[in-house]
């Protein structure tokens, strides 16, 4: 250790000359520079204090949040368990530090922070206290020799020139004795600074080792198997995770190497799916923002079941927003928008207007809609059922809207000719097993999916005299006789799904070959508009009737109905087949011919087909007076003398809060 060479000399002290003031200026200077300094050290060691004392906190704290990573339950946490393991062992390891970092925080309080404090309290704060006395004590004797040096020659007063002499010495020896104690504080000062120094930072010093080795001792007991193991985790995961990354920008060179069609929002190049039983995308639905005024948000819909579901963008999970069993879907011009198509309950009460962003996604949407409300979905195998469905009724329809035909090599071409159809029932009644679809229906038959009202009839109609019919059964006092005859009028709101030709008229399975085939060609070709009409029956024909103009658009003697059925799974829908006569071979009777009529109800299609059998009863009871009494006698009346039509057994109950139906009586 050095020598300190600078240093005040004590016999200088009571001289005062001004080498010694010049010299003692330099250790004040020296004194204010170490106080400065020492401040700002202790400054910057208190802060490493108060970070060893922040470092035991977190530590703490993180151990806390490792043993909480196996209570958050995260979505995705299966297969962490070795991973809660090792983070378990983590915090046991954190523990033991921290209890180590809480020694060394101690530690460094002890060895570190307090003895600078020390020196700063007691040596510069004294350094500091004796200058002040020094200061004081040469002013007070500057003041006593001011005073001395004015005492007078000529008028010496011995008494008070005594008393200046007294007052004197006692301020000189004040200074030297405080310019002594001053010199010594600072002259010890110089050895102090050192020690001040050199202390703090053996003491952190010191404090580190001990924690280090304890550290060392604690992981080289405990921690070498463990840290080794976590190692070759970490190396393993982050392996997977180069293998990932690297299939994973070759997905996204893949993806990317695309055309720009695929997002273009109607460039589909992939044809139309027409089985589909499910479908999931985004539609704009319309909503109304006031009376005149709609809006449209894009959602993200999908189906599931029989239902509709509607998921918005953020939300957890999606709820239902209609049931798609027995519902009605068609295409529908709205506000100037292209890929519309609405979909209504089977009440009629609920319906949403939809918007595709694509040709081909509006035309699945649709299909897929259809099939769910045929509820194909309930079946073992939908799927297959659904491509069957499809592919028999693109083998077997032609809808009259397509111009194209049968290939002549289609099977069976000979069934189509007059006496095809003779020949295929007296087999099936020969063999007596179900009739096939080409012995009820001429394959290649063609489809009418509207009855359109010739111009002739529609004039005939209005001109004056003439007479609409009323649908509710109410007539003006020029009615004709036929209708207030009539026993029994009631009118069912109805829509026309499609007509055709067919090869008998004695076997319901006719009629659900006609609906299979109407509706699998309005599937196939995209055609889901409807009329609604209303049918009236009464004892004596079926009319179909336009609802705005009250025009009969078709007419029906009830003689020619011949067959009527009401379809098994969905009972919204019935159909009748009508004879009639073929004399294009030049025959006075001419050949029967049959025809098939299809029709969608927003009630249940076994009370059309209850009322057409009772319309058929009461035809045939008015030609026995006695048998028409009978009847009437067993059938319910209301309290004004009308026939209660009572709903069939098999009916949904939910529908109980509809009105009765009544005929006049």
């Amino acid at each position: 250790m050095p020598a300190v060479h600078h240093k005040l000399l004590l016999e200088d002290a009571l001289q005062d000359s001004p080498q010694t003031r010049s010299l003692l200026s330099v250790f004040e200077e020296d004194s204010g520079t170490l106080t400065d300094y020492t401040n700002q050290l202790l400054q910057s060691m208190q802060r490493v204090f108060g970070a060893q004392s922040e470092m035991g906190l977190a530590t703490e704290q993180l151990s806390h949040q490792l043993l909480d990573y196996e209570k958050k339950n995260f979505a995705l946490g299966k297969g962490d368990e070795e991973v809660i393991a090792t983070l378990q062992n983590f915090a046991k390891t954190v523990v033991e530090l921290n209890s180590l970092h809480s020694v060394l925080a101690n530690q460094m309080a002890d060895s570190m922070v307090f003895p600078l404090i020390q020196f700063r309290e007691k040596d510069l704060t004294e350094i500091s206290t004796l200058k002040e006395i020094f200061g004081i004590a040469t002013d007070e004797h500057e003041a006593a020799m001011v005073k001395y040096s004015r005492l007078p020659k000529k008028r010496e007063n011995e008494k008070l020139k005594s008393d200046l002499v007294k007052e004197v010495a006692y301020t000189r020896r004040k200074q030297h004795q405080a310019s002594l104690q001053y010199y010594c504080a600072l002259n010890a000062l110089q050895y102090r600074k050192r020690v001040a120094m050199l202390e703090p930072m053996l003491g952190y010093t010191q404090a580190q080792i001990s924690f280090f080795k304890k550290g060392i001792e604690l992981v080289s007991k405990k921690m070498d198997n463990f840290l080794s193991s976590v190692s070759n985790m970490t190396q393993n995961i982050q392996a997977q995770l180069d293998t990932e990354a690297e299939t994973m920008r070759g997905s996204q060179r893949d993806f990317l190497s695309v055309e720009d069609t695929v997002y273009m929002p109607d460039k589909d190049t992939e044809p139309v799916n027409r089985t589909l039983i499910q479908k999931a995308g985004y539609l704009n639905i319309r909503n109304k923002t006031g009376l005149v005024t709609t809006a449209w948000d894009r959602l993200y819909f999908f189906t599931q079941g029989g239902n509709l579901m509607c998921q918005p963008r953020g939300a957890v999970a999606g709820g239902m927003v209609l049931d798609l069993d027995n519902s009605s879907v068609m295409a529908v011009e709205c506000e100037d928008r292209r890929y519309c198509f609405q979909i209504t309950s089977p009440s009629g009460k609920t319906s949403m207007i939809l918007q595709a962003e694509s040709k081909r996604e509006y035309e699945e949407w649709i299909c897929t809609v259809n099939n769910i409300s045929r509820q194909i979905y309930l079946t073992d195998n939908p799927e297959a059922v659904a491509i069957r469905l499809n592919q028999s009724a693109i083998q077997a329809v032609t809808p009259i809207t397509s111009f194209e035909k049968r290939p002549e090599g289609s099977p069976n071409p000979d069934r189509a000719k007059p006496g095809g159809v003779h020949a295929a029932r007296s087999g099936s009644q020969k063999t007596g097993a179900a009739p096939e679809p080409e012995d009820l229906i001429a394959p290649g038959t063609p489809i009418q999916f509207d009855i359109m009202l010739p111009a002739s009839e529609f004039q005939d109609q209005n001109r004056a005299g003439g007479r609409r019919t009323n649908p509710f059964g109410e007539t003006d006092d020029d009615c004709s006789t036929e209708t207030d005859d009539s026993l029994l009028q009631q009118v069912f709101a109805v829509r026309f799904q499609g007509s055709m030709a067919v090869r008998c008229g004695n076997n319901q399975e006719v009629i659900y070959e006609a609906m299979r085939q109407v509706l699998a060609a309005r599937a196939i070709h995209n055609i889901f508009r409807t009329t609604e009409s209303h049918l009236m029956v009464t004892s004596s024909s079926l009319r179909l009737i336009d609802p705005q103009t009250q025009v009969t658009r078709i007419s029906f003697q009830l003689g020619e109905v011949c067959q009527f059925a009401a379809h098994q799974e969905n009972g919204r829908l019935m159909g009748f087949v009508v004879e009639g006569r073929d004399w294009s071979d030049g025959d006075e009777e001419g050949e029967p011919s049959f025809s098939a009529f299809v029709f969608e109800s927003n009630t249940e299609g076994e009370k059309i087909c209850y009322t057409i059998n009772l319309a058929k009863d009461i035809t045939e009871a008015k030609k026995d007076p006695e048998a028409l009494a009978q009847l009437m006698k067993n059938m319910p009346l209301t309290n004004d003398g009308k026939f209660l039509l009572l709903e069939p057994e098999t009916g949904d109950t939910s529908n109980g809060a509809e009105e009765d139906l009544e005929s006049e009586a």
